[in-house]
């Protein structure tokens, strides 16, 4: 209720300066004329943009986004936060993965909010597909017309293959639809698995569902980087960025899940959770934060020194329009690095759970570097609308991913691994 109250007080203020948008924008050109052209203007960028009406009118569709930009960046990240934390789980069942099994249900827990930021995405999805905003810059019909003097054949190219509205709006209901119909198939058969603990034909159907789940998502996954998040830069393209994406949100969802283990562990609900658990939910915490830097440092790396313009552009705009934009390494890369690099240091539950929400925070601070520099440019801001949406999003996660654990059996005993769990001792 506080995130929608400050989401509300946000969304007021700023459409002051929708009504007014002219003298905004025109004020903020003045103030800081670099944020909108950079750090200088040369004749060639004279002579392309004569048309001052069609560069305001440009500006004026960011400003608007910023309602929907600040929604999106903690609904998207949820989104991936909950997928990936399914996928983790079924890696667990088809590697036969024994130490693990203590916090399955917590992994569950996290998936269970799949369906819900599905449907958060969905808003986004709708009001895209109807032109209630313009994140989607390809959505505009005169960038696909060659009669248009807003021709685009970059888009006319990209939209012959991928990126018309009509597909895009079915291959995202298609990623909604059966990554959250996934969730209840493989909530049964754990559940049914505990009812008839040692049933091998249950746990070899266990074994085939969490197979398929992992092949969709390393299919949807990619797929859906390039709808939901790529193409808002739709000029810039990565063949990294799927992976880059993924392992941001992937490093989030097991953060969370130390986070919850820890916390139920303090309130005697997961008894035989204890440091060696622990330490290997760090062990990946660490080692996908390393993960993530070096597939950060590669795609920037290759398109900085490659030196093409609609590649460059991307980083450009982040380094000039967003002054903190490396400061996220602090956080995403050297924290995690120089605190949990020691074998110690991943035993220690006050450290872990504090370093859990540092990585998680630090990869909101990623997608909004991603998404927000695409969908609103220099209208950007910390403000009440990004606040309330986070807290209300983060508010509405912890409620569903708590009730969900909540009417689980924290002990998954009919999986035939469990008590190897149980015993497990980390040997250094």
């Amino acid at each position: 209720m506080v995130g929608v109250v400050l989401y509300g007080i946000g969304f007021f203020l700023h459409q002051s300066d929708v009504a007014n948008s002219h003298e905004y924008i025109n004020g903020l050109i003045q103030a800081d004329p670099t944020q909108f052209y950079g750090d200088y203007v040369s004749d060639a960028y004279i002579s392309f943009n004569t048309d001052h009406d069609a560069h305001m009118s440009h500006l004026e569709n960011l400003l608007k986004n910023r309602p929907w930009a600040a929604f999106y960046v903690p609904a998207y990240f949820a989104f991936g936060i909950a997928a990936s934390a399914l996928f983790y789980l079924c890696i667990q069942f088809v590697a036969n993965a024994g130490w693990s099994m203590v916090v399955t249900r917590v992994m569950e827990g996290i998936a269970s909010f799949l369906p819900v930021a599905s449907v958060l995405l969905m808003v986004i999805v709708v009001g895209s597909a109807m032109h209630w905003n313009h994140l989607f810059h390809w959505m505009v019909p005169e960038l696909l017309d060659p009669e248009s003097p807003q021709y685009d054949i970059f888009m006319a190219n990209k939209a012959q293959i991928w990126l018309t509205t009509p597909y895009w709006v079915i291959r995202c209901v298609i990623y909604l639809v059966v990554l959250s119909l996934m969730v209840p198939v493989i909530k049964n058969a754990t559940r049914k698995l505990d009812e008839n603990p040692g049933d091998r034909g249950l746990f070899s159907s266990l074994y085939t569902k969490s197979v398929i789940y992992i092949v969709i998502f390393a299919v949807f996954s990619a797929a859906f980087a390039w709808d939901f998040v790529m193409s808002l830069d739709p000029h810039w393209f990565s063949s990294l960025f799927m992976w880059y994406g993924m392992v941001s949100y992937l490093v989030s969802a097991v953060s969370i899940m130390a986070i919850i283990s820890i916390y139920l562990k303090r309130k005697g609900s997961l008894p035989l959770f204890n440091d060696n658990h622990l330490h290997d939910l760090t062990k990946y915490m660490f080692g996908f934060s390393l993960l993530w830097s070096y597939l950060w440092f590669c795609q920037f790396m290759l398109q900085w020194y490659a030196n093409i313009p609609e590649e460059v552009q991307y980083f450009e705009q982040r380094m000039a329009q967003y002054p903190y934009y490396f400061y996220m390494l602090v956080v995403n890369l050297f924290a995690p690095f120089l605190i949990l690099i020691s074998s110690s240091m991943k035993r220690r539950f006050n450290i872990v759970f504090a370093m859990g929400f540092v990585i998680i925070l630090g990869h909101y601070w990623d997608f909004y570097n991603q998404i927000m520099p695409a969908a609103v440019g220099p209208f950007h801001n910390f403000g009440f609308m990004e606040i309330g949406s986070l807290v209300a999003i983060a508010g509405l996660f912890t409620f569903v991913v708590m009730n969900a654990i909540s009417k689980l059996n924290l002990e998954a005993k009919g999986h035939p691994y469990f008590h190897e769990s149980k015993i497990y001792e980390y040997p250094f």
